[in-house]
């Protein structure tokens, strides 16, 4: 009887403490969730209180007609596939440098960091004040060309200021993560590599880089969602500009859905690219995961 009533309490006190979590979980995630199910199936303006149901028509327009979307998913790609490579590659060559014994790495690592406690929002202002002021007064007293281009105003260069501008900002957050992973290689596996002949570059591929591998799934796997949803630096520093020629998914979705008040079509876009995000992740997840355990 004691035992059943200290079960019963047991149950009672997990219901205690976890309700309210649970409540919070289905109010902030699974009904909005559902909720976009529901509009990605209306025609919608955001404001008549009657969404028109529509069935499938919004993703057949999609998949069929929308030019936009097409060249704004060929965007993302191009932008996750140059992002996750370069801010992943300069962070560990960063993180291989100030993890050497130098008086000025704990400055350094603070100064690789700063930028990204900065609102991507506010990196963008900045930077396109940069392009279009700072650099044309660099032009005007070093005469030097790369600094008379139209950084904002041709579709290749833009691509590459968005580029450079997210890299600048976010590389000090995958740094520390591989300053970390550096910390936990062993120093007797490196040394028994000097003692057996393998120089830096042999040590760094055949040690380092394997026991590397935890902090390499955890910042690719951080980058590409972020990079599949990038948005803020684009709204800031381009507008989606030149000609539409920077527009991302979520840029797209977000000019539909505010823009354009087709709330039913942009929630329709919203959810393909919650399940490409989802699906990418997963298997970018499941293959990393397992490169870990050969290493």
């Amino acid at each position: 009887m004691f035992k059943l009533g200290r079960k019963w309490a047991e149950r009672l006190e997990f219901g205690v403490f976890t309700l309210p979590v649970l409540i919070s979980v289905i109010a902030v995630f699974y009904y909005p969730f559902m909720m976009t199910i529901r509009y990605s199936l209306t025609k919608w303006n955001g404001i008549s209180k009657n969404p028109k149901f529509v069935g499938l028509d919004n993703f057949k327009q999609i998949f069929s007609g929308d030019a936009n979307f097409m060249n704004a998913s060929w965007f993302t790609i191009k932008y996750a596939i140059l992002y996750i490579v370069l801010v992943n590659v300069l962070a560990i060559l960063l993180a291989l440098v100030l993890d050497m014994k130098m008086k000025s790495t704990t400055w350094l690592r603070a100064a690789f960091f700063i930028p990204y406690i900065l609102s991507l929002v506010i990196v963008g202002f900045i930077w396109k004040f940069i392009f279009m002021q700072g650099f044309e007064s660099l032009g005007a007293s070093t005469g030097w060309g790369i600094f008379q281009l139209s950084w904002l105003g041709e579709p290749n260069l833009a691509f590459i200021s968005v580029l450079l501008v997210s890299i600048w900002q976010s590389v000090g957050f995958y740094l520390v993560i591989y300053i970390a992973g550096l910390q936990s290689v062993p120093d007797d596996m490196k040394e028994a590599a000097t003692v057996d002949g393998a120089g830096p570059v042999r040590r760094f591929f055949s040690i380092t880089l394997p026991l590397l591998a935890p902090s390499i799934t955890i910042s690719v796997f951080m980058a590409l969602t972020n990079s599949i949803k990038v948005f803020d630096v684009i709204l800031s520093l381009t507008g989606g500009g030149p000609g539409g020629t920077t527009y991302s998914v979520a840029y797209d979705i977000y000019r539909d859905t505010f823009q354009n008040n087709l709330y039913g079509y942009g929630t329709a876009k919203a959810l393909i690219l919650f399940v490409a995000v989802l699906i990418i992740t997963v298997i970018q997840l499941t293959i990393f995961k397992r490169r870990e355990v050969e290493a």
